[in-house]
C-alpha cells in the first residue's frame, strides 16, 4: 500500500484508521462530505476530497492514483426519522463506490462490514463467520441496511474486485465523536444515567485494534474472506464493573427484566412515529439486547495477526477521552 482512498475517514473506525495508515507511511486520501465536522482529523497530513458515495463520477476521480480502498463509510444508528437515507448511504453507496474501485482496477478493497450481519446463537456460544444467518435475523435498519451492504460486496467478488470484507465487533476507545451507541453507553455511566442493566453481553475490541485489523486485512487478507475484528466477550455486568473500577463511580446492581423494557421500547418507537424525535428508549437496541452478541476472532488472529490489547485499558482510554472532550464529568 502506498497511496489510500479512505471513506468514513471522518468517524470513529475511520479516524483511528487513517492515523495507523500514516504510522505505515501511507499516503491518505479521505472521502469527507463539504461542511462534515471533521475534528476527528485535524492536524493530520491528509488530502481532504470531498464528494458523496451516490456520486459516482466524484468517487471515480477522487480513486485515481490510489491502489487501495478502506471503504468504513456507514450510516450506524439504531434509529432513524429516515431509514431510506440510511439504505441509501450504506446500501447504495457501497455498491457505488465498489464500481468506483472495480473501474479504478484497485489492488486490493477493503469493506467494514459488521458482526450484526453474522450468525450468532445467542446463548453465549460465540458467533463465527460460518455462523448461519439469514435477512430475516436482522434486527432494526441499521442491521438490515449492513447485511444488505455485504450482500452487495460479495456480488462484487464475481466481477473480479480483490475484496476482503472486514466484521469489527463492538470498537471502544478515543475519538468517537458522535459518540457510538456504545460510547453513549459509557457517556451515560460517567455522568451517572445508568442505574440498571439488562442481562446482555457484547464482544469488545480497543478501535485501535480494529483499525489495525483493517490494515492486516489489506495485507494478508485472502480475497473473498470475512474476518471478524474482535477481542473479548463480556456481560453488560462486567462492563460495567471494569467501568467502576476505572472511574471510581458505582456499577449498577439493578438488572432489569427483559420482557418489560421491550414493551416500553415499543411504547416510545410508536411515540416517536407520531413525534419524528428520536426514542429514549431505541427498539432495536432493545431487541440486539436480546442476545448475548459473543463472537469467536481467532480466524483473524491466526490469519491477520490482529492484535488483542486489554479491553480494560481500551475502556480507560474512552473514559480519559470523553472527560477530557468534555462529554462526561
Amino acid at each position: 500500500m502506498k497511496k489510500v482512498f479512505v471513506t468514513g475517514a471522518t468517524g470513529f473506525i475511520g479516524a483511528s484508521l487513517v492515523r495507523e495508515l500514516i504510522e505505515n507511511g501511507c499516503e491518505v486520501r479521505a472521502l469527507v462530505r463539504p461542511g462534515s465536522d471533521r475534528r476527528n482529523l485535524a492536524g493530520l497530513d491528509i488530502e481532504f476530497w470531498e464528494g458523496d458515495l451516490r456520486n459516482e463520477n466524484s468517487l471515480i476521480s477522487g480513486l485515481a492514483g490510489c491502489d487501495t480502498l478502506f471503504h468504513a463509510a456507514a450510516d450506524y444508528r439504531l434509529w432513524t426519522r429516515d431509514p431510506a437515507t440510511m439504505y441509501a448511504i450504506n446500501v447504495e453507496g457501497t455498491r457505488t463506490i465498489l464500481q468506483a474501485a472495480l473501474t479504478g482496477n484497485l489492488a486490493k478493497v477493503v469493506y467494514t462490514s459488521s458482526v450484526g450481519t453474522l450468525g450468532n446463537p445467542g446463548n453465549g456460544t460465540p458467533g463465527t463467520e460460518e455462523t448461519p444467518v439469514s435477512f430475516g435475523d436482522m434486527v432494526g435498519h441499521y442491521k438490515k441496511s449492513k447485511y444488505l451492504a455485504e450482500q452487495v460486496a460479495i456480488s462484487f467478488l464475481g466481477q473480479g474486485l480483490p475484496l476482503v470484507i472486514v466484521n469489527p465487533s463492538t470498537p471502544v476507545g478515543p475519538l468517537d465523536i458522535k459518540p457510538t451507541p456504545t460510547g453513549k453507553i459509557i457517556v451515560d455511566f460517567l455522568n451517572r444515567k445508568m442505574p440498571a442493566y439488562l442481562d446482555t453481553g457484547l464482544n469488545l475490541i480497543d478501535v485501535r485494534d480494529c483499525a489495525k485489523g483493517h490494515i492486516l486485512a489489506a495485507m494478508h487478507g485472502r480475497i473473498g474472506e470475512k474476518y471478524i475484528l474482535g477481542n473479548e466477550n463480556l456481560t453488560l455486568n462486567s462492563i460495567f464493573t471494569l467501568l467502576e473500577e476505572i472511574s471510581g463511580l458505582p456499577a449498577p446492581r439493578v438488572k432489569l427484566p427483559y420482557t418489560p423494557i421491550l414493551l416500553a421500547a415499543y411504547i416510545n418507537e410508536g411515540i416517536s412515529k407520531l413525534t419524528r424525535r428520536e426514542p429514549l428508549i431505541p427498539l432495536a437496541g432493545v431487541q440486539m439486547a436480546g442476545k448475548h452478541m459473543f463472537f469467536d476472532s481467532s480466524k483473524a488472529i491466526a490469519e491477520l495477526g490482529l492484535p488483542q490489547h486489554p479491553v480494560k485499558k481500551a475502556l480507560q482510554s474512552a473514559v480519559d477521552w470523553f472527560r477530557a472532550e468534555g462529554y462526561a464529568r
